[in-house]
């Protein structure tokens, strides 16, 4: 069996934002050398997901919508009230809570198939890092195995 992994480094210029990384993720499978089996592709951050969807404007801004109706930024959360939280707690902390309920929406990482030395997409699939918070460093890793 044959692992590889990459951690890429890059920041979001707004929340709620779609980043594409499919050629990346296709080009690290290809150069593997990993001919079956699977890519992972997985957030390092709790107000961030992966999202394997279509790579269409209206439809993401859909999305960005959808999102904001279900769990709006401006709702009293708990989380945010530096008052009384006590845990996981930065220098630089902000009021987040929106983005860490969305997350729990989404999903932290996708799984896909290598056949042939290719990640198996649909017609208009596309992986993403999806930003729910804000413009700050944040980091994917890919890890592909198998044979």
């Amino acid at each position: 069996m044959k692992t590889a992994n990459k951690t890429i480094s890059f920041t979001p210029s707004e929340q709620l934002e779609f980043i594409n990384f499919t050629e990346e993720v296709k080009k690290f499978v290809e150069e593997s050398g990993v001919k079956n089996g699977l890519v992972n592709v997985q957030s390092m951050h709790t107000t961030g997901a992966i999202v394997v969807n279509e790579d269409e404007p209206l439809l993401k801004n859909d999305i960005k919508k959808r999102l904001d109706q279900i769990i709006p930024q401006d709702n009293n959360y708990t989380h945010d009230d530096f008052s009384i939280r006590t845990v996981n707690m930065c220098d630089d902390e902000c009021a987040n809570g929106h983005a860490h309920c969305k997350a729990v929406l989404l999903q932290p990482n996708a799984t896909l198939n290598v056949i042939d030395g290719k990640v198996q997409l649909g017609q208009w699939q596309q992986i993403f890092f999806l930003e729910l918070d804000r413009k700050r460093p944040r980091k994917i890793q890919i890890m592909v195995l198998g044979e």
